[in-house]
């Protein structure tokens, strides 16, 4: 009878032995896997950066913070910008990141040590994007909400920021001039404005 047994025992041994190498070349790649997975999260997480807002607009116009840029910035020199805002998001719920644009440039030039007397930027509006300075009033009449713009365009206002909306457009979306959100200036057309605006060094932005 002890043939047998010693024969069962050797096989089970055997096995045991064949499921440990298996087993131990499966975890090597799973432990590499792994470890890899780690190295990127903490890479990823230890280098990742936070948008922030300010300090010439403190509510909007989220941007990073970029260290030591090939392309140098001159804090010495103004950067005078006019933004050309025609497109539309697709929501009426939707703020304009066209208009939020303006205030993307000044908080991220400032940010980088521009003095804000040496930033400058004007927008203006026509197209479909006409509808994004219309006061709250007219947008509930329009479209049953209040405009997300609203607040953003009020605060590139009071930081001496042109908005400038095209007469021609304002005509064509029977948009009524004491429909404009208060301080928004009417041109004779976008095409004025820009010519304009270019004439006093303002350099054009288009998306």
């Amino acid at each position: 009878m002890m043939p047998p047994i010693l024969i069962n025992r050797n096989l089970n041994i055997q096995l045991d032995l064949n499921i440990f190498r298996k087993s131990k070349k499966m975890v090597k790649p799973l432990l590499f896997s792994f470890l890899t997975i780690l190295f990127i999260f903490f890479h990823f997480s230890g280098n990742s950066q936070v948008s922030k807002s300010g300090p010439i607009i403190n509510d909007f116009g989220k941007v990073y913070k970029i260290e030591n840029p090939d392309f140098k910035i001159h804090v010495d020199k103004e950067y005078k910008a006019v933004i050309d805002v025609t497109g539309k998001p697709d929501s009426h719920s939707q703020r304009n990141p066209l208009i939020e644009t303006a205030a993307r440039f000044l908080n991220m030039h400032a940010q980088s040590g521009v003095p804000a007397e040496k930033l400058k930027v004007a927008l203006v509006v026509h197209g479909a994007a006409s509808k994004d300075v219309i006061s709250n009033e007219a947008y509930q009449k329009r479209y049953g909400k209040d405009n997300p713009n609203t607040k953003l365009i009020k605060s590139l206002l009071q930081t001496e920021v042109p908005v400038i909306i095209c007469g021609q457009s304002v005509t064509y979306h029977k948009i009524e001039k004491s429909d404009l959100i208060d301080g928004v200036q009417m041109a004779l057309s976008a095409m004025t404005a820009l010519v304009h605006l270019q004439g006093e060094g303002y350099q054009l932005i288009k998306f």
